[in-house]
C-alpha cells in the first residue's frame, strides 16, 4: 500500500528520512528510514572514516531533489528499528518520479546483485544504468571525483578560525538540527575544503531537547528543534561567524578578557536563509527567547532590535514560551507612579556616584534624584573597584554637572531593604541626544545590570548597553582591563586644624586664583573644596560676606531664607570647576576667601545680590570687590529679595546694642593674662599671671638674680625637703624656680613640687632641690589657679577629653589673652577667656574660648560647679546657642547624636 510523508533528510545517495505532517496541535511528526530498494550509492563519511568517492555528490543530488517535498512511498520490507525510528527497504516517488531510476539515470547509484528472479522492471533499470555508464555520469565518471577535503572536527584553534572568518559570509549546508537554535553545519570553505561546526544562532535560546534515552526535553524544545528542521535541515544557507562562546564580560576579573581557550566546541553566528534569519522567526513564533548578552555581537547590523520586535509580537500573541507573559505596557510620556512627568528637561546639580544623579526639573523646579537604568557602576566601598567609581563620577560630572539633559523614568526601582525607592531613568544630553549610561558603560566605567527573563523594567537601551559593554571588555576597558589599580588616595585635609591651614594661607595668597572643584556646598556661603592638582580638601568661607544659617536637626529652626541660601549655592556652585582665591585663615581651619564661577562670577557677589546673603562690613571693608558687595546688597534691598522682603530702611538703622544683666555677681573687669600652665592630673586645671602689675616686673628682676645665685649654691648636708617648703628646685629645662613642695619620699629621694609663679607641677630628685633663700621668700607667687567660667571640658572618660584638652592648649597655652573674673571660689578664680585678635569680639560682647570651646563640642555648661551661671543670662543664652550649634553639626562629643550630660 502507497504511503505519503515528507522527505526530512537524505541520509545518503539511496536512503532518505522520512516525517508526516504536525498535528492538530502542532505535536512533532513520527519519521521513518526508508532505504531505496535494489540501487547502492556511495556511504557519507564520519569523523573516524573518510567519504568514499562520488558519497556526497550522490547525496547532494538526491537532497536537493528530494528534501522537504512530498513523497509516495511503498515498503516492500521492514527492518529493525533503531532508536525507535521504523527502517523500510523499498521504493518512492515524487510527482511521478522514480527516485532510484532517477539516481541510476544521472549515475548517482548502482544495481545492487539481484537474489531474485528479474523482472521487466529490473531489465528497464539495467537499461538505465547501462546509458548512464556509456554517458560517463556520475560515479562512471572515468577522471573521478573532484579533490576534497571534509574535517568532520571543529577547528582546533577556534581563535584563529574566528578572527579569518569573523564579518565574512560563507556558504554552509545544514547537517544537523541538535535543538532549535544549535545547528551542525557543513561550511563550503575555498578550495573544496568542507568544514563542519558547530553553531548557537546569535541572539536567541530554544528550549533544549533530550539528547539521550531516558532524558525529559524542556518544555516546547522538540517544537522549536521541528521548527527549525523543517526550514533549515539539509538547506543552503549564509552563515556568519561573530564569536566564540565567551561568557559575558564580568569586570573586575582578570580573566574578564582575556583570550579564549584555543579549542572550542561550538561558536555563535547568524545564519541566513533566503526566507530570512531563522532566528527572528523563531522568537516571533513564541519558540526561542532572546539572549541579551549577544547584543554587542549584533549590534552593529541592527539585528538584536529586530529579535526586540519579534519577542514584542510572541508576547502579544502569548505564542508557547510567551504564553504567560505580561503583554510590555507602552512607556509613554505620561505620569510616573510617583504623580511626576515621566518625561522632563532638566538641569544636573549633583552627581552622587557612577550610577546616580541629582536633577532639577526646569518646568517645576523640582529636584530629583534618579539612576540610571539598567546600570550599575563600580562601589566606592569595594577597595578593588574604588579608584574605577571615582573616575567614572568624574566622567560624569565633567559632561553633565550644570548641563541641560532630557530625561526619561523608564521604571520605578521600589524600596528593599537598605534601599530607598528610585526613580530609574534614561539621561541624553547633548545635540545627538546621547545616552550617558551607554557611553559611561563603553568607557568601561559601568556595567550593565543583567535583568531576569521576564523583568520588563529596563533601559529601553539596554540592548544597547550591552553591546557597549561587550566593546569594553574586548578592548579591555576600565572595570574589564583586569588590573588591580590601588585605590585612590584620601585626599589631604588641610582644614582638620587652624595651626595646619595657617601654614598654608601664605602659599595660597602668593598663587593667586586657584583651580578647584566644589565638593560639598555645607551653607549659602560654606564650602568644601577639593584641589585637584595637589589632591587636598579645604574648608572655603566667602569672606565678606555672613549666609543665614539652615536647622541640621528637628531640635533647630533655620535662620529666615538659610534653606534658600543653601539651596541656590547647592545648585549653582555644587561639583562645579571653579577658582578660588585665599584671603586668610579662621580659628577653626577654615580658609576665608573668595570663589570663581567661570573666571567672572563672584559667588559673595551673586549670593549678595540674589538676597541670600548679606554683607559683613567688618570683613567686606578690605576687600578688593567690597564696592561689588555693597552695590550688590543695594540691588537686593531695592528690590527686596529674598532676606530683604520686609526691607525697612528706617528699621535697618535702628542698632540693637547687647545688654548685660546688671544684676551680675562680679563687676566687668578685664585683665591681660597669660596662661602660664595647663595641667590634665589628677583632673583638669590651668594656671595664669596676670600681665601689666608691679608682681611681674618684680618676678622678671627676682628671676635674674635667682640665676646667678644657684650658679654657686650647694646642696646642704643632710637636707631633706618636706611637704610645705618654699623650695629652689630646677625644672626639666635646667632652669631653677621657685616652688612649693606638695609632697616627699626620702625612699625614692624625689619630691612632687608646684612652680608658684607659673603653676606647674613636677617630680624633682633631691639633688635638684635647695632651701629657698630667704630674700627671694618676699614676693608672692605670681601663679594663679583657675578655671574657665560657666563652662567644663568633656570628662576625662570622653574619647574627646585629649582632643578637647589639645584644642585649650592650641587656643591658650602661652598665649597673651584677656580674661573676666566672673567668679571666686577662695583662690581659685572662674574666668571667662577672650582672645583679642578674633574679629568676632568687635561685633559679640560675649564672644570667648568658653563659648568656642561648646560650640566645637568639646565642652558643656557646667550647671553644678557654676552655680552663678543665672546671674549671667545673656551669657547663658549665649552658651545654650553655642551647645544647639555643636548639637547641629555633630561637632566633637555630638558626633553621634545628643550625648550632653544632664545636669
Amino acid at each position: 500500500m502507497a504511503m505519503k510523508a515528507i522527505v526530512k533528510s537524505v541520509i545518503s545517495g539511496d536512503s532518505l528520512l522520512l516525517r508526516g505532517n504536525p498535528g492538530p496541535q502542532g505535536q512533532v511528526p513520527k519519521e521513518r528510514v526508508l532505504h531505496l530498494a535494489d540501487i547502492q550509492a556511495p556511504r557519507m563519511g564520519t569523523a573516524s572514516r573518510d567519504d568514499e568517492d562520488w558519497a556526497f555528490e550522490s547525496r547532494e543530488f538526491l537532497r536537493a531533489l528530494a528534501v522537504g517535498k512530498p513523497v509516495t512511498f511503498t515498503s516492500t520490507h521492514s527492518l529493525p528499528a533503531s532508536d525507535d525510528v521504523p527502517r523500510d527497504i523499498g521504493a518512492a516517488e515524487i510527482n511521478g518520479v522514480d527516485l532510484a531510476s532517477e539516481l541510476l539515470k544521472h549515475g548517482w547509484a548502482k544495481l545492487k546483485e539481484l537474489k531474485r528472479d528479474t523482472t521487466e522492471e529490473d531489465f528497464r533499470k539495467k537499461e538505465i544504468e547501462a546509458e548512464a555508464r556509456a554517458a560517463g555520469k556520475g560515479v562512471w565518471n572515468p577522471h573521478g571525483p573532484k579533490a576534497r577535503t571534509t574535517n568532520y572536527m571543529m577547528p582546533t584553534d577556534s581563535q584563529g578560525f574566528i578572527t579569518e572568518w569573523k564579518g565574512r559570509p560563507i556558504d554552509g549546508l545544514v547537517e544537523q538540527v541538535k535543538d532549535g537554535s544549535t545547528l551542525r553545519i557543513r561550511l563550503i570553505l575555498p578550495d573544496g575544503e568542507h568544514q563542519f561546526v558547530n553553531l548557537a544562532l546569535a541572539g536567541i535560546r530554544c528550549s533544549r531537547v533530550a539528547s539521550k534515552p531516558g532524558e525529559t526535553a524542556e518544555q516546547w524544545g522538540d517544537e522549536a528543534k521541528f521548527f527549525t528542521e523543517s526550514r533549515l535541515l539539509q538547506r543552503y544557507v549564509k552563515v556568519h561567524l561573530l564569536s566564540l562562546p565567551n561568557a559575558a564580560p564580568t569586570p573586575f576579573q582578570a580573566g574578564a578578557s582575556a583570550a579564549a581557550p584555543p579549542s572550542a566546541t561550538i561558536f555563535i553566528g547568524t545564519v541566513l536563509h533566503p526566507a530570512g534569519n531563522v532566528a527572528e522567526h523563531l522568537v516571533s513564533a513564541g519558540l526561542a527567547r532572546v539572549v541579551d548578552w549577544h547584543a554587542g555581537m549584533l549590534a552593529s547590523g541592527g539585528g538584536m532590535e529586530r529579535l526586540r520586535a519579534a519577542e514584542k509580537v510572541a508576547k502579544e500573541k502569548r505564542a508557547y514560551l510567551y504564553a504567560n507573559a505580561a503583554v510590555p505596557a507602552a512607556k509613554a510620556n505620561g505620569t510616573a507612579i510617583n504623580g511626576h512627568s515621566r518625561a522632563f528637561d532638566a538641569t544636573v546639580v549633583r552627581v552622587w556616584s557612577a550610577d546616580q544623579l541629582s536633577v532639577v526639573d526646569r518646568e517645576t523646579n523640582k529636584e530629583r534624584r534618579i539612576q540610571l537604568s539598567s546600570t550599575r557602576g563600580p562601589r566606592v566601598s569595594d577597595p578593588k573597584q574604588a579608584y574605577w567609581a571615582q573616575e567614572a563620577r568624574e566622567f560624569l560630572r565633567k559632561r553633565l554637572i550644570g548641563k541641560h539633559v532630557k530625561v526619561h523614568v523608564d521604571f520605578i526601582r521600589p524600596r528593599e531593604g537598605e534601599f530607598e525607592e528610585r526613580e530609574c531613568a534614561t539621561v541624553r544630553y547633548g545635540g545627538q541626544n546621547s545616552n550617558i549610561a551607554e557611553q559611561l558603560i563603553e568607557k568601561g566605567l559601568a556595567g550593565a545590570v543583567r535583568h531576569k527573563r521576564d523583568d520588563e523594567d529596563r533601559s529601553p537601551d539596554y540592548d544597547k548597553l550591552m553591546a557597549a559593554e561587550q566593546a569594553a571588555a574586548a578592548e579591555g576597558r576600565g572595570i574589564h582591563s583586569g588590573k588591580d589599580v590601588p585605590a585612590p588616595k584620601q585626599p589631604l585635609n588641610i582644614s582638620e586644624s587652624a595651626h595646619r591651614a595657617t601654614t598654608f594661607v601664605n602659599g595660597f595668597k602668593r598663587l593667586g586664583r586657584i583651580p578647584a572643584v566644589v565638593e560639598y556646598v555645607a551653607a549659602g556661603s560654606r564650602f568644601k573644596i577639593f584641589l585637584p592638582k595637589d589632591n587636598q580638601v579645604l574648608t572655603l568661607v566667602l569672606g565678606g560676606i555672613r549666609a543665614p544659617r539652615t536647622a541640621r536637626n528637628a531640635s533647630e529652626s533655620n535662620e529666615p531664607c538659610g534653606p534658600e541660601s543653601a539651596e541656590f549655592a547647592t545648585r549653582r556652585y555644587m561639583q562645579r570647576d571653579v577658582e578660588i582665591e585665599i584671603n586668610d585663615a579662621d580659628k577653626s581651619g577654615g580658609f576665608i576667601g573668595a570663589l570663581y564661577l567661570n573666571k567672572t562670577e563672584n559667588a559673595a557677589v551673586t549670593l549678595v545680590k540674589e538676597g541670600l546673603a548679606t554683607v559683613h562690613a567688618y570683613s567686606a571693608d578690605s576687600l578688593p570687590y567690597a564696592k561689588q558687595l555693597y552695590d550688590a546688597e543695594a540691588e537686593a534691598k531695592q528690590a527686596k529679595r529674598n532676606i530683604w522682603k520686609e526691607y525697612d530702611e528706617e528699621a535697618e538703622q535702628a542698632v540693637e546694642a547687647p545688654k548685660e544683666d546688671a544684676n551680675g555677681p562680679l563687676k566687668t573687669e578685664y585683665l591681660d593674662v597669660i596662661i602660664s600652665d595647663v595641667r590634665t592630673k589628677p583632673q583638669f586645671a590651668f594656671s595664669i599671671q596676670i600681665l601689666n602689675t608691679e608682681g611681674i616686673a618684680s618676678l622678671e628682676r627676682l628671676m635674674r638674680e635667682f640665676s646667678l645665685h644657684h650658679k654657686t649654691v650647694a646642696v646642704p648636708a643632710g637636707f631633706v625637703p618636706k611637704a610645705g617648703d618654699l623650695v629652689s628646685a630646677k625644672f626639666s629645662d635646667g632652669q631653677w624656680y621657685r616652688a612649693r613642695v606638695r609632697r616627699a619620699s626620702p625612699v625614692k629621694k624625689e619630691a612632687e613640687v608646684t612652680f608658684i609663679d607659673y603653676g606647674n607641677q613636677d617630680t624633682v630628685g633631691f639633688k635638684d632641690i635647695r632651701p629657698l633663700d630667704p630674700k627671694f621668700r618676699a614676693l608672692p607667687g605670681q601663679a594663679q589657679d583657675a578655671r574657665l567660667s560657666f563652662v567644663k571640658l568633656v570628662a576625662a572618660e570622653s574619647e574627646y577629653h585629649d582632643e578637647a584638652v589639645d584644642r585649650f592648649r592650641a587656643l591658650c597655652d602661652g598665649r597673651r589673652l584677656v580674661a573676666n573674673i566672673d567668679h571666686r571660689e577662695g583662690p581659685l578664680v572662674h574666668l571667662r577667656l577672650i582672645d583679642p585678635t578674633d574679629s568676632a569680639v568687635a561685633q559679640d560682647a560675649y564672644a570667648s574660648i568658653n563659648a568656642d570651646l561648646v560650640r566645637e563640642g568639646l565642652a558643656t555648661i557646667d550647671r553644678k560647679g557654676c552655680r552663678y551661671l543665672s546671674a549671667y543670662p545673656a551669657m547663658a543664652k549665649k552658651l545654650q546657642e553655642a551647645i544647639n550649634t555643636a548639637k547641629r553639626d555633630r561637632a566633637g562629643m555630638f558626633e553621634f547624636g545628643d550625648v550632653e550630660e544632664d545636669d
